[in-house]
């Protein structure tokens, strides 16, 4: 099992690392402006660690708000304006509905495969992929698989994609999308949403097919089968009938 950073040890590494590259490119000639973009851009992606909304946001905008408060440089106001759009490119208002990103751990679904045995070639999606923790862990669990990615974020589909150039990624809403191609659906959403993610499931998957979700079960709905998950993290399967 791979080691995982608990907080504020994470925080204090992203914060050290943007901090560490916005005088790396100040030293190596790199305007203020490009610098605190680059710092930024390290920031929110670091801030995927984050378990809760407000430690992402800490971790992402740690590093704009210290700078800002350092009085290091000077910068235009609009300029300040830059971290806050970056983390909606990431967290998307759209997406506050739902699961903001919650990143599948390492070799959570690696016996899904025993469970909810499925033929080579066999579609399946990830259905709020966010940077593609969930994608990997499919592949793992089905080598063979046609794994497929949806994501809100056009952003984190576009990190998604060239983290799993072997998988199609594309971006859009997981509740307007048509899962009837699929022989397996994956989410890892709120506790509140999988009512609705059943329903969706009944309704658009092909008799045999499944849900799987991670973590949380659909209420009031006995799944057809459950893997204990790494890290404490049950994963719950429903299949079609």
């Amino acid at each position: 099992m791979r080691p995982r950073l608990f907080w504020p040890l994470s925080a204090l590494l992203a914060w050290g690392g943007t901090w560490a590259l916005f005088w790396a490119l100040r030293a190596a000639g790199a305007s203020a402006l490009a610098a605190l973009v680059a710092g930024t851009v390290l920031g929110v992606v670091c801030s995927v660690s984050g378990g809760t909304w407000w430690r992402r946001s800490l971790i992402g905008l740690g590093f704009p708000l210290s700078l800002a408060l350092s009085g290091v440089v000077a910068l235009p106001a609009w300029a300040w304006l830059m971290p806050l759009l970056l983390l909606l490119l990431v967290y998307p208002i759209n997406s506050w509905r739902d699961a903001p990103l919650f990143p599948t751990p390492h070799g959570a679904l690696d016996k899904l495969a025993d469970l909810a045995p499925l033929p080579p070639g066999a579609r399946m999606l990830d259905a709020g992929c966010g940077l593609g923790q969930g994608m990997q862990a499919l592949r793992r669990a089905y080598p063979r698989a046609d794994v497929h990615g949806l994501e809100w974020s056009r952003l984190l589909r576009l990190l998604c994609a060239w983290r799993c150039p072997w998988a199609t990624v594309t971006q859009g809403d997981i509740w307007l999308a048509d899962w009837s191609g699929y022989s397996l659906v994956y989410l890892f959403q709120r506790p509140e949403s999988m009512a609705r993610a059943l329903a969706k499931a009944r309704a658009e998957l092909r008799p045999g097919a499944w849900l799987v979700s991670l973590e949380f079960p659909v209420a009031g709905e006995a799944p057809t089968g459950r893997l204990e998950g790494v890290q404490g993290r049950p994963v719950w399967l429903y299949q079609m009938h």
